[in-house]
């Protein structure tokens, strides 16, 4: 894990990056490769904006290319929707030797890298890099870029509002939305961290990109790639959320 400064780390993950299914499992998938390949099965372009963030501001990369189909990174163990229609059904042995090899060690190396810096006294600032699909259940979503976080932590709360701001004076042209298209606070991964670590220690962050940028052939999606990480490398340049001395009991979040 790389140090920035103040004492502050920055882990980047990617839950979703890819549609993969190991040869154990392939024949279930074998009248699903259409869906695998759709916003069912991954999210498109979270792995290559992932890998260019963790490059550009020498930050670890913890990220998984199995499809959520086989079972979703991102879910909390208990979540009803841990496994896919493909996978919910097999034998209570075939399911616990899927979540043992596939989903238990890749929860495990984040939570211990984030374990390990807070030990050393150190404040974990976790990206968690995904994308949405543009239309779902019929619906347009027009929201560009979405900043994911808890609104009862001070850190990411303050966080999200500059790197809103920065993105919106970089991306003038975007619809950059917080808690949007999903509320932070609902299941997923950085909530089952933020269980485990205080604001003080944890500070996560889903950025959500719409999938209509991802498919552009033109040179925009490079560029809105370029732009993202400067603009986080920009914010936390300046600051990007309150230190451990200050007093966080007077914020109120607007």
């Amino acid at each position: 894990m790389v140090a920035m400064e103040n004492g502050q780390f920055l882990l980047i993950s990617c839950e979703h990056g890819g549609y993969q299914i190991p040869p154990p499992y392939r024949a279930l998938f074998r009248d699903r490769q259409l869906l695998l390949r759709s916003h069912y099965g991954y999210d498109a372009g979270a792995l290559r904006l992932a890998r260019e963030m963790a490059a550009t501001l020498r930050a670890p990369l913890q990220a998984a290319t199995v499809s959520r189909l086989l079972i979703d990174l991102n879910r909390s163990p208990a979540h009803p929707r841990l496994y896919s229609s493909a996978t919910r059904g097999l034998a209570l042995a075939q399911r616990r030797e899927i979540f043992e090899r596939y989903y238990l060690p890749y929860r495990t190396a984040v939570q211990l890298r984030i374990a390990s810096a807070v030990a050393d006294g150190q404040r974990v600032l976790h990206v968690s890099c995904h994308s949405f699909t543009p239309m779902l259940n019929g619906k347009l979503r027009d929201t560009d870029l979405g900043l994911l976080y808890d609104p009862a932590r001070t850190s990411e709360t303050m966080l999200c509002q500059r790197w809103q701001t920065s993105l919106k004076a970089g991306l003038p042209d975007l619809k950059i939305r917080r808690n949007v298209p999903y509320k932070g606070s609902a299941d997923s991964f950085t909530a089952f961290l933020r269980r485990h670590f205080g604001d003080a220690q944890y500070v996560g962050v889903e950025l959500e990109v719409n999938q209509r940028h991802v498919v552009s052939d033109s040179a925009a999606w490079p560029a809105l790639r370029r732009a993202i990480v400067d603009s986080l490398r920009t914010v936390l340049g300046h600051a990007a959320w309150p230190d451990r001395s200050c007093d966080c009991n007077n914020y109120r979040p607007s």
